[in-house]
């Protein structure tokens, strides 16, 4: 119960934080289904105009990122459909295996264009339209393919100039549980070293490895803001901002994934009994602290000094700690401090070369009883 309890309240958090982060997607789809209707009913006079503000909504309501592709698949759809049908129609006669085959004909023209998902349903949905429909309301495949083009410019009108996303609040407000859950178990792990806590060590290990689903919803963010910054124009001077959050966001993965790294060492050294020294702890605590100034940083648009300082000090505590002495899995916990520590260097704009000379430079100056 305790475990229901506990999934209940993160999938509530993560709803929350879905509403917060895409609650522009409600006005942008009643925008464009307003709009999309107003276009076809009203400017262009077509009596049943109900397809374009559906095609608007799927447009709107695709993955943030594939909105231009989305619309070109409902299009391609409704062309395939309108072909299948047309070409099937005047051979066979309308009726129940008619309708059959026209419709499998759509999908499997479909599925040779290597479609999915919506141009699949979209082909298929058309060409029952034609088999049913069109021969009692005559032209009704080209008021289809004319709906469907409106729909769908009319979407990608409202999301790329009337209403676009602001790239860097969703994809601030998309990687920060990232950033928040590092930082927590990274603190976790360092508490856990010096009072040789295997349970809390074992927690903040596992916290670490549910993270997949978040870092999902980054890289589709990601993908999104990409669009954005790309094709809407009150949106292009963001260019340079996404560019830090793509490198930063590649780099905090890999910190993520050492930092697992670090956490299944760290309770091996606590089962094992292990010395630990105290600066390794230390490490650990300057490497969640990178962490953080990284997240501040970035979101405030600032030089990433500070981000550059924590992870100084954490791969001087490591280097300390392995001189004071260490055994198997102390060292590899040192090691992954210093590569998430690269990790993050990289993140504020460093190359791998850069990012790993100053670790080299960093930890022989400690270990030799200088501070950088």
């Amino acid at each position: 119960m305790q475990r229901l309890r506990e999934l209940g309240a993160t999938t509530g958090r993560i709803r929350l934080r879905q509403l917060r982060i895409y609650s522009i997607l409600a006005l942008q789809a009643g925008l464009a289904a307003a709009l999309a209707w107003w276009v076809a009913g009203t400017v262009l006079g077509n009596e049943e105009p109900t397809f374009a503000p559906i095609t608007a909504v799927g447009t709107v309501a695709a993955s943030v990122g594939e909105r231009v592709h989305r619309s070109i698949r409902l299009l391609a759809g409704v062309a395939i459909g309108i072909a299948a049908g047309n070409t099937l129609l005047a051979l066979i006669g309308t009726g129940p295996w008619q309708t059959g085959l026209i419709v499998t004909l759509a999908v499997i023209v479909a599925v040779a264009m290597s479609g999915r998902g919506v141009l699949l349903t979209q082909a298929g949905g058309t060409a029952v339209l034609i088999g049913t429909v069109s021969p009692s309301a005559p032209d009704i495949e080209f008021s289809q393919l004319i709906n469907a083009t409106i729909g769908g410019l009319v979407g990608l009108v409202v999301v790329l100039l009337l209403l676009p996303l602001n790239p860097l609040r969703i994809l601030n407000r998309t990687i920060a549980p990232v950033f928040e859950e590092l930082i927590a178990q990274l603190e976790a792990i360092a508490r856990a070293l010096p009072n040789r806590d295997q349970q809390v060590a074992r927690q903040a290990l596992d916290r670490l490895r549910s993270i997949s689903g978040e870092l999902g919803r980054f890289s589709e963010a990601l993908t999104g803001a990409s669009e954005v910054v790309t094709l809407a124009p009150a949106r292009w001077h963001r260019r340079h901002a996404l560019a830090r959050y793509r490198e930063a966001g590649e780099q905090l993965l890999r910190a993520l994934g050492n930092s697992r790294g670090l956490a299944r060492r760290a309770v091996s050294a606590i089962e094992d009994n292990e010395p630990i020294p105290d600066s390794l702890p230390a490490a650990v605590a300057c490497l969640a602290g990178a962490v953080r100034a990284l997240h501040t940083e970035l979101g405030n648009g600032r030089d990433f000094d500070s981000t550059r300082r924590h992870a100084l000090q954490a791969v001087e505590n490591a280097a300390r700690a392995a001189t004071e002495g260490t055994q198997l899995s102390g060292t590899v916990v040192v090691a992954q401090v210093r590569t998430a520590a690269s990790d993050l260097l990289r993140g504020t704009g460093l190359d791998r070369t850069q990012a790993n000379q100053i670790v080299r430079q960093t930890a022989k100056a400690a270990q030799a009883g200088k501070t950088t």
